[in-house]
């Protein structure tokens, strides 16, 4: 018998951002997934508002193809995914440089996505408040990258003494204690603003939860997650 396809659906307040979290979450499943055995079909581009207000996410399904073998651990296609981890390494160091923070990039390549990390003791830096300096650097790298390769350019993640494992745990616990409280007292609770990868943890992680809706509201930088009761049906 043949073994199902595995499938996920993910929102995201782009295509792209709901592509990002399914494969986030076949990574998870299948660490060393071969990225060309992911399949999209697009559900709803989703819609925004005046202001961002009322919008509806962007709705992805990600079939994984399991008969396409993921490379052995180390195996790398000639020359492209050197060039690209060269390129992010690179970047990282001159980034921290001239923010003045001391601190060395330890760069992994995947083949489908290159990985770094930062460590020293300037590290909060590189960070910034909310993550902010983090992501915009990741967005810079993935960008780099992008422009460098086209079409076949790999994801790139960049972390920081491991913030990123860490604030989403915290966003769990916040968004699990929040959930409880909403239940308990039949109020919606309005979060502190966060970014919207941020904003997407806590979504995806309360869209299973029975009794309670999620959506976001605001301007950026300051849009935040608004938990309330759900609608009865």
């Amino acid at each position: 018998m043949t073994e199902e396809s595995p499938i996920v659906e993910t929102e995201g307040e782009t295509v792209g951002e709901a592509k990002w979290m399914a494969l986030r979450e076949l990574e998870r499943r299948y660490p060393g997934l071969a990225r060309e055995a992911v399949s999209f079909q697009v559900v709803s581009e989703g819609e925004r508002g005046l202001l961002g207000v009322g919008t509806s996410p962007a709705r992805v399904v990600a079939s994984l193809d399991l008969s396409v073998v993921p490379a052995e651990p180390g195996e790398r296609a000639p020359g492209a995914e050197g060039d690209h981890a060269a390129l992010v390494r690179e970047l990282l160091d001159e980034i921290a440089a001239a923010l003045g923070a001391s601190c060395r990039a330890e760069v992994v390549d995947h083949g489908d996505t290159i990985s770094a990390s930062l460590t020293g003791s300037d590290v909060a830096v590189l960070i910034g408040k909310h993550g902010k300096t983090i992501d915009a650097i990741q967005y810079v790298a993935g960008a780099a990258v992008a422009t460098a390769s086209g079409d076949a350019a790999p994801r790139v993640t960049v972390d920081a003494a491991g913030y990123r494992d860490r604030r989403e745990a915290r966003l769990v616990d916040l968004a699990d204690r929040s959930a409880a409280e909403v239940l308990r007292s039949g109020l919606t609770v309005r979060l502190e603003p966060m970014t919207s990868v941020e904003r997407k943890i806590v979504h995806v992680h309360l869209k299973d939860s029975g009794g309670i809706a999620t959506h976001s509201e605001g301007d950026e930088p300051n849009r935040y997650v608004v938990i309330s009761p759900a609608e009865p049906r």
